[in-house]
């Protein structure tokens, strides 16, 4: 099967779409961004090739019929298990890896009794491991390092308290080790990983025991599928630094505005808040740029600005819109600068200020820059559509959608869920074009 590749290298994460020839997404890939970018890159496009492999056993796993009674409750199981492998995979080589870092002189002191706390923390946590991935299961992040790291801390934590072993040095083992683990891609394993995952499913689920070989047999049917990477083309804030040639590479402005064509045909306006940058986009009806303004000096009012606002909170990035959506009353920020945030968000909470309220004037601040930003670009045509990570932000798209009203009236305001692969998937689309336009090249890595 061709397939045709976007990548688009984020400042916090990287994002990777797969597409078939009639412009079907196959599969979405995400990761941390990281220094090594040629990582990244690769790390996210194999995440991408997974989930379009997971998308072929949805359509064929559908066509069975003794399977159709418990077809949703059977996915999850499988999509839950076959995440448990990966980690169990990575849990492994983590181990490993600190391990080996035990040989270094400045352990020397704590001789035996550092690897065995080691392996003592590491039996705990892949015992744990389980429950992180059952249906139902929430977890904060889906990345390794967050949940490993979450895992780890806690377990560490726990193991000094009663051992009397210092808890520092089980984390400087863990800080030195978790990089090197997170660089590494494990192509090689990933079909093995699916089958253990569903043999984990049928052990969990043995009312399939009749219908087991012939879902086997549409899996191995599905496996033996190959997936051709045609073309790729990559974007994004980091783009200068991904692994590909010029042709390989296109402005992350012309990605998020055919991006954002592609998912709503009607798009005139584009509005990305991504972690470094913002970015407001004019398309035309074919998704061309016409105009476009974005901040490029500095983080203020991006994902990174409310990943500092988080830090300060101490709570989850994730918590904020939820926590600022509990406002009772409009409290005004002075600031969207990182840098004096801090101190005007620690003056306001001495004052006795409730959290939620400074959260809602938070967001309401970042999207007033915005919407500065969007009036340079030459304001807002109707659709509006409203891309990056922080349109997952509740509280951003409700501060949003009460100040497009305010200044622009009724529009119609398009968020998909996916948004976050905007770039990627107008990455995605000039590949195919690019093939259509009688362009060939070697895949990129």
């Amino acid at each position: 099967m061709e397939c045709f590749i976007g990548i688009d290298l984020g400042s916090t994460t990287t994002k990777a779409v797969v597409m078939d020839q009639g412009y079907n997404v196959l599969g979405r890939g995400i990761t941390n961004s990281r220094s090594n970018y040629d990582i990244a890159a690769g790390v996210a496009k194999n995440e991408a090739l997974i989930d379009a492999r997971f998308d072929l056993f949805r359509q064929a796993l559908k066509k069975v019929p003794a399977l159709a009674t418990y077809y949703d409750d059977f996915m999850v199981e499988l999509e839950q298990n076959f995440r448990l492998e990966q980690y169990l995979e990575q849990l492994v080589d983590l181990e490993e890896t600190c391990t080996r870092a035990v040989v270094d002189p400045r352990y020397a002191d704590w001789g035996k009794s550092l690897p065995e706390s080691l392996g003592a923390v590491f039996k705990k946590v892949s015992v744990e491991a389980p429950d992180l991935f059952a249906p139902g299961a929430k977890r904060k992040s889906n990345f390794f390092r967050d949940i490993a790291g979450s895992q780890y801390h806690t377990v560490s934590e726990e193991y000094s308290s009663e051992s009397d072993f210092p808890f520092d040095v089980l984390l400087n083992i863990y800080d030195r080790s978790i990089i090197e683990v997170e660089n590494r891609i494990y192509t090689e394993t990933t079909n093995q990983k699916l089958r253990s995952a569903l043999d984990r499913a049928f052990a969990n689920m043995p009312q399939l025991a009749d219908v087991a070989a012939a879902v086997r047999a549409e899996v191995e049917g599905i496996l033996a599928v190959e997936l051709e990477e045609v073309y790729i083309i990559g974007t994004g804030y980091g783009r200068a630094r991904l692994p590909f040639s010029k042709e390989h590479i296109r402005s992350e402005i012309l990605c998020h505005g055919l991006g954002a064509h592609i998912m709503y045909n009607d798009t005139r306006t584009v509005l990305d808040i991504g972690g470094q940058d913002t970015k407001a986009i004019q398309v035309d009806k074919d998704g061309i740029v016409e105009s476009f303004q974005m901040n490029d000096r500095c983080a203020a009012g991006c994902g990174r600005y409310l990943g500092y606002i988080a830090d300060e909170m101490n709570v989850g990035l994730h918590e904020l819109g939820p926590i600022a959506m509990k406002s009772t009353r409009q409290v005004r920020i002075n600031s969207t600068c990182t840098v004096f945030a801090g101190a005007e968000l620690r003056d306001r909470l001495s004052l006795g200020e409730d959290r939620s309220d400074i959260l809602a004037g938070l967001h309401r601040a970042i999207i007033l820059r915005a919407m500065s930003i969007l009036s340079r670009s030459g304001g807002i045509r109707d659709q509006f559509t409203f891309t990056g990570g922080v349109a997952n932000n509740e509280a951003a798209v409700s501060a949003l959608k009460d100040l497009i009203r305010e200044n622009y009236g009724d529009l119609t305001i398009n968020i998909d869920p996916d948004s976050i692969y905007t770039g990627a998937l107008g990455g995605a689309t000039f590949a195919l074009r690019a093939v259509e336009q009688g362009h060939t090249a070697e895949a990129a890595a």
